[in-house]
């Protein structure tokens, strides 16, 4: 049979055969199709309360990977860790002897005499994530897992695609931590302009006077200082959450580095009470971690309860809402929240805060101002994060060409 064309341009082997399964196609003809059950087994990991655990120099993993250390391991080197309840189906690999707990299970040499590092790529490809009966607590049947079938070649050739794949995916992995790392400074860049034209305003040349307030320092002479509750009104306004029609906003919906609103949930809300908003006000997350989330409305609507609703008197919504974003007020604002489990900031602290008014005519060029630059450098944030997606797709698609057999890699060994 003709051998199949391949994407990736690099060799591929002699002769093909059906697989007898459409979604992996032909496979190299001394290569055959195995239940997963033959090739390797599943062990238990064992139950390991935290408090139990006594530090040491093993790893501790559990279904979404290391959560701790302990003086002892339960398994071999290498050996592989496949997330059972919780994170079901999500593999691991371990270089070293581990402690794997009661919602994994594992593989090591005891329970297959495959290359573990093929085997690894190979459960990748099987996707055992997708695989689950349990709805209430989502999990990994083994028995669902042994009857997923992969394609099965040599003990050499496994080692051949294990090397070849550990070479080309820490190539890719680099490329995307580097292109991470661009978006990072990005975020960096954006933050820093906001942060500074909020404060400083557009005109370098402007007279500065000492704001009496250390983390806003130096400010343009002719802007004025206030508190915020003197500059806007909290919105507390309760409608019935479940009985309502309007648009539904929740944290969830808010990205925190733009305030851009980057999902529509319809009029879909579990909160019995939700806060009622409208156009031009801007919403506040008073939660920690996500105090940055923060949107300017452009319609009616309704949200959940850990947005703050702030209606601008003095200051223009996008100057607002540029301020409320601006770090350092961030920073602030995470410096004063309370509560253990689920930190907040409190309305008291918050709305006693400086707001900076400038005239409006100069609130409306640095709204202006800002919205240009920040479209520009969220363009380019976009332009990157769409490239990391299709190296995470040629990564994805790499493994799936060398583990059932549509490239030949046994040449670039090197």
């Amino acid at each position: 049979m003709s051998r199949p064309t391949t994407q990736h341009k690099r060799a591929t082997y002699p002769v093909y055969k059906p697989s007898g399964m459409d979604w992996v196609g032909d496979i190299p003809e001394h290569w055959e199709i195995r239940r997963l059950k033959t090739v390797a087994r599943f062990g238990y990991g064992d139950s390991l309360a935290a408090d139990d655990r006594v530090a040491g120099p093993y790893n501790v993993y559990g279904s979404n990977g290391v959560v701790d250390q302990h003086d002892r391991a339960n398994t071999q080197c290498p050996c592989l860790i496949i997330g059972r309840k919780g994170s079901f189906g999500k593999v691991a690999f371990s270089d070293k002897p581990c402690f794997a707990i009661d919602t994994t299970y594992f593989v090591d040499s005891r329970l297959t005499v495959a290359d573990l590092r093929w085997l690894y790529y190979s459960l990748q490809w099987l996707r055992l994530d997708a695989i689950s009966r349990d709805s209430a607590v989502p999990g990994l049947s083994r028995e669902d897992a042994y009857n997923n079938r992969l394609a099965f070649c040599t003990l050499d050739e496994q080692r051949a695609i294990a090397a070849f794949l550990d070479r080309e995916t820490v190539r890719i992995d680099a490329l995307i931590e580097k292109k991470r790392r661009q978006i990072e400074l990005l975020q960096e860049k954006r933050s820093a302009l906001i942060s500074h034209t909020v404060t400083k305003g557009l005109n370098p040349n402007a007279k500065m006077k000492d704001s009496g307030i250390e983390w806003l320092g130096e400010i343009p002479r002719h802007w004025e200082v206030h508190r915020l509750k003197y500059t806007v009104n909290l919105v507390n306004m309760k409608v019935d959450g479940a009985d309502n029609d309007l648009p539904y906003t929740g944290l969830e919906h808010i990205e925190s580095w733009t305030g851009k609103r980057i999902a529509v949930n319809g009029n879909a809300t579990s909160e019995g009470q939700a806060n009622l908003y409208r156009r031009g006000d801007v919403l506040f997350g008073k939660l920690r971690p996500y105090l940055a989330k923060s949107h300017a409305c452009d319609s009616d609507g309704i949200c959940t309860g850990e947005l703050l609703v702030l209606r601008p008197m003095a200051m223009a919504q996008k100057f607002l809402l540029d301020y409320v974003l601006n770090p350092t007020f961030i920073s602030v604002v995470d410096s004063s929240t309370y509560g253990a489990k689920m930190p907040r900031a409190n309305w008291d602290f918050i709305g006693n805060l400086p707001a900076l008014v400038p005239p409006p005519d100069e609130q409306r060029a640095i709204a202006s101002f800002l919205d240009r630059e920040t479209a520009r450098i969220d363009a380019l944030i976009e332009k990157v994060e769409q490239s990391i997606e299709l190296l995470r797709e040629y990564r994805t698609a790499l493994i799936s060409a060398a583990v059932t057999g549509k490239i030949d890699v046994r040449g670039e060994l090197p």
